[in-house]
């Protein structure tokens, strides 16, 4: 069965969790209808701290943060699920984390594998493994901006039955527009980035979120710097089809005994 899916694209400020928050909601508000959003990395807060002092200043645990409780509400008031960057504290340290927030509440945690540039002074790399959830409209997996160059998590996800990969991202390249069509088609699956926009500090973000199919095409793709609001409808049972050809099966054709 089909269901609906958006993208929010808009420029987070830097710090100022409040202004996020209130932005994030009202855009949430105007999306009742849709079984899915997905917002940028580290919506919340923005993302090019100054130094790992302000970093863990801006973390919050998800249990204790008023974002996170009004991504909870706005999913059980739409009876959807959202998908959003956030600076998780957890432990003794602080992760560029993915939450996957349900009607009941938070569904599902990923922390970013692969730490671009300065994320390596702030952030630990991800070590809570990669998981497939069943949102009953699809199953869902995450990843995280660069997580694009390294394309082992987004076939171990495909193998696990993710038929929608969802990549919030702060992208300030061309980079991921090349690579990530090659890996839609090579896992034959969905691929939705929610990238943001705006200027911080040196580092200017290119927007062009968008939804790529099992079959590597653009389906729906925004404007490089403008904010807004991508929809799409989505067909799961087409990337549960793994055939390329009438003989060639993406995952059954693998030779990982000739893989030294």
């Amino acid at each position: 069965m089909d269901f609906t899916a958006a993208a929010i694209q808009f420029a987070p400020v830097l710090g100022d969790v409040k202004s996020n928050l209130e932005y994030v909601e009202a855009a949430l508000a105007r999306l009742g209808h849709t079984d899915l959003v997905v917002l940028p990395e580290l919506a919340s807060t923005g993302y090019n701290f100054p130094d790992a002092e302000a970093a863990n200043s801006f973390a919050e645990f998800p249990a204790k943060s008023a974002y996170v409780e009004m991504l909870s509400a706005m999913a059980r008031k739409n009876n959807q699920y959202i998908v959003s960057g956030f600076n998780e504290k957890a432990g003794d340290g602080i992760y560029n984390s993915s939450l996957l927030v349900g009607p009941g509440g938070l569904a599902g945690v990923y922390r970013k594998l692969h730490l671009f540039m300065r994320e390596k002074l702030y952030f630990k790399p991800g070590n809570n493994g990669l998981k497939v959830y069943d949102t009953g409209f699809c199953r869902l997996g995450m990843q995280i901006c660069f997580d694009y160059l390294f394309p082992e998590p987004w076939r171990i996800l495909a193998q696990q039955g993710a038929e929608l990969i969802v990549h919030p991202s702060n992208l300030l390249t061309q980079n991921a527009i090349k690579v990530l069509p090659g890996i839609a088609l090579m896992n034959r699956v969905f691929i939705l980035t929610a990238n943001r926009i705006g200027t911080e500090g040196d580092l200017t973000f290119n927007g062009n979120s968008g939804m790529l199919g099992p079959g590597g095409d653009t389906v729906v793709k925004l404007a490089g710097d403008e904010p807004g609001v991508l929809h799409v409808r989505v067909d799961p049972t087409l990337a549960r089809d793994k055939m390329i050809t009438e003989m060639n099966h993406v995952f059954d054709d693998r030779r990982p005994e000739q893989y030294h």
